[in-house]
């Protein structure tokens, strides 16, 4: 097969590494890519959203699967006009993605069919005095979030009704997220640790990854501003075998099943960001699409064809019952530019990178803001690369060690990165 993967992160990086691997693929595309993704296949200058373009592109290069990464073409109905023109596309289409694109949406199709979320209530531009009604009898803190998508800025947790009505109403008023913030929704302040779940879906069939935790906070110890993600790891012990098996019952299969007697059948991949309460878990959001960083953390951990499994759930025809899985672990630690989720300057020469040894050490470096300038890679992103190692067991102490040895290999300036990513499993 000749593959295109649409996209530019570390993500994407991830999914080119393994698709590599696969006996099925002869060559990979990355419309538009990075430094990374140019070593392993071939960088297409079109843009993510440029739907047309790709789709010419596609014709011409006889591309046989398209693998949508980011969230924005999949809102925009990529899947859409691909399998109207009889393209093979990996994803779902506009409509399901709608998971992830409209918060309120989510939220009350979750309560629709009986799947465990927080408690909440969904308000429009222009109910300015109903939401402070109801903010006036809420217990503190509350949570609100932009309905449509807000490059992942849209939540807001409130520790009082002043600061909960000041953001909700500028949300409302559109000076807050514009669009997206327009319909707003709150939500009951759920306690407990973080998990994300991965499954990949062709409607039907399911089958589940390793699950994964992420670190959003920009600081150690999950303080600081939230972030895309500081770096991640899997399998995580806050999920464990029975854990798993419940979120697969009571979520996966209650969303899958849903959304297809909606008449939304769901193909793809579906994130599901868990929150681990006492009362068991809840759903704190879905994603349409594979989770960055997570996604560098869980696909290595595969012990299946790539190329084969996101064809067999393009063509409706998931064969798995159980994917098979590494005896391993995975972690991530991400690299950033000095500034980030905030102002930050690109353009900084990496060095170090041919220093690390992916088949001796085990560690993998996804680029996630990178490009070429000549013969150097520079900066080109908030996040820049992902620093990702595997060992085999449960011996996640050596992952971490491996990670941080690999990342004080690799500078470049401004360079800031957590350094307690894992700790918390060891814990």
């Amino acid at each position: 097969m000749n593959i295109l993967v649409i996209g530019n992160g570390g993500r994407e990086h991830a999914i080119c590494w393994k698709l590599k691997h696969s006996k099925e693929v002869k060559h990979i595309y990355c419309a538009p890519g990075n430094a990374g993704t140019a070593a392993i296949g071939s960088n297409v200058n079109i843009k993510a959203t440029d739907i047309k373009a790709l789709m010419q592109f596609v014709r011409k290069e006889a591309i046989d699967l398209t693998v949508v990464g980011p969230e924005a073409p999949l809102a925009e109905g990529i899947v859409d006009e691909f399998t109207a023109a009889g393209l093979r596309v990996f994803g779902p289409t506009k409509a399901a993605a709608q998971l992830e694109t409209s918060k309120a949406f989510a939220k009350d199709f979750m309560k629709r069919h009986h799947i465990p979320t927080a408690a909440y209530m969904v308000f429009h531009a222009g109910e300015t005095e109903r939401l402070r009604d109801y903010l006036m009898s809420q217990r503190y803190p509350l949570v609100l979030k932009a309905d449509g998508l807000a490059a992942g800025k849209g939540v807001i947790i409130a520790q009082s009704f002043d600061e909960a009505m000041r953001n909700g109403q500028s949300m409302l008023e559109g000076s807050a997220f514009g669009d997206a913030g327009t319909t707003l929704v709150v939500e009951e302040f759920l306690k407990g640790p973080e998990a994300s779940v991965f499954a990949l879906t062709d409607g039907t069939r399911f089958v589940t990854l390793a699950p994964a935790q992420d670190h959003k906070r920009i600081l150690d110890n999950d303080l600081g501003k939230n972030t895309g993600g500081m770096g991640a790891f899997a399998p995580t012990p806050y999920v464990p075998t029975e854990l798993l098996a419940d979120v697969k019952m009571r979520v996966i299969k209650r969303v899958i099943d849903g959304m297809r007697a909606d008449g939304i059948p769901y193909s793809g991949v579906l994130f599901v960001g868990l929150m681990l309460t006492e009362d068991g878990p809840k759903v704190l959001e879905f994603n349409c699409r594979f989770g960055d960083p997570e996604t560098q953390v869980v696909l290595p951990l595969i012990d299946y064809d790539l190329g084969v499994l996101l064809r067999d759930i393009a063509d409706g025809k998931l064969q798995l019952n159980r994917l098979p899985l590494h005896d391993a672990n995975a972690v991530c630690v991400v690299m950033a530019s000095s500034g980030y989720p905030d102002a930050y300057e690109t353009g900084k020469p990496i060095a170090g990178l041919d220093a690390i040894n992916e088949e001796e050490e085990g560690v993998l470096v996804f680029h996630a803001g990178t490009r070429k300038e000549g013969e150097r890679i520079v900066t080109a992103g908030g996040r820049v690369l992902g620093v990702t190692a595997l060992a085999q067991g449960s011996d996640l102490a050596a992952s971490i060690r491996l990670a941080y040895n690999a990342v004080n290999r690799i500078r470049f300036d401004g360079a800031y990165y957590r350094t307690d990513i894992g700790r918390k499993a060891l814990q």
